[in-house]
């Protein structure tokens, strides 16, 4: 077993109506927990990292934990670089073993968005890994990455078809008033704006920021074309605040193979949520 590209499970569930979850990962504890997970519930699911992820732990070490993790589960295993905004950076990675390429030029202007594209999707492709790229902008703060909401922008329908026509690319992201990080307020979606935007682009639709968004929106958002979901904050809170417990109840505890266990725990629980929001339970 292997890494491989999204492209096909994505193709899978655009057919099959429902959604894959992409989880964030950081060590070797998150991909034990979301994949031990996803095989007991036979779901896809997408394991992405941030360039501060790969900084943190090492792209060899990711990939080489990645590979082990398909062989141990039986199954082929998609390590994705979410949000990543240099060609030069993407290049190494994939030639690493990852096929799997998020190129976020959504700070550029469209026609400089369109040209960094186009120059990652054509590298990728020649070594089998499958581009997902962001039209419009969300705000919030997701690791390194920060945007005001001065500076968050909706994706536009009619942009959003030439944009996919012009870069070849495999997926898309957009925005539709999902922000990263957690909410202060319940957000509100522009449902009509993500079904404009599907009646019109053919490739499969990716959902930044879902991390406190309210299940039926979820939900909603995949019945409407949805069919890449990321989650991250929600997986840190969870751990940290088990792991924050832990210590309250344990004040003298020093082995982590003692206290990072409830913080799985943890995680854990909001990873079988997911999926569940999801629909893609049994679609593995």
């Amino acid at each position: 077993m292997f890494l491989v590209s999204s492209r096909e499970m994505l193709h899978k569930a655009q057919l099959g109506g429902y959604a894959v979850p992409a989880f964030n990962i950081h060590n070797l504890e998150t991909v034990q927990v979301v994949l031990e997970t996803a095989t007991e519930m036979a779901s896809p699911v997408i394991l992405a990292g941030t360039p501060g992820t790969y900084s943190y732990a090492g792209t060899d070490y990711l990939v080489g934990i990645c590979q082990e993790a398909a062989k141990r589960y039986k199954t082929p295993i998609a390590l994705h670089l979410d949000h990543h905004e240099s060609f030069s950076d993407i290049q190494k990675k994939v030639e690493t073993g990852i096929k799997s390429a998020m190129i976020d030029g959504s700070h550029f202007n469209f026609e400089e968005n369109i040209d960094l594209v186009k120059k990652v999707v054509s590298f990728c492709h020649g070594w089998d890994c499958s581009v997902e790229a962001e039209l419009g902008r969300l705000g919030g703060q997701e690791d390194d990455l920060i945007v005001d909401e001065k500076d968050a922008m909706y994706t536009d329908p009619d942009a959003a078809v030439e944009f996919v026509n012009r870069t070849g690319i495999d997926s898309l992201a957009i925005a539709i008033g999902t922000a990263h990080g957690m909410y202060k307020e319940e957000p509100r979606l522009d449902f009509d704006r993500l079904g404009m935007i599907r009646s019109k682009v053919e490739v499969p639709l990716v959902l930044h920021g879902a991390s406190g968004v309210p299940d039926a929106d979820v939900r909603r958002c995949i019945e409407l074309g949805i069919t890449k979901v990321n989650v991250a904050t929600e997986l840190k809170i969870a751990f940290s605040d088990a792991v924050k417990q832990y210590f309250i109840e344990n004040p003298k505890a020093n082995d982590p193979r003692h206290y990072i266990v409830p913080g799985k725990e943890a995680m854990k629980k909001v990873v079988m949520e997911k999926i569940n929001v999801c629909g893609s339970a049994g679609k593995l």
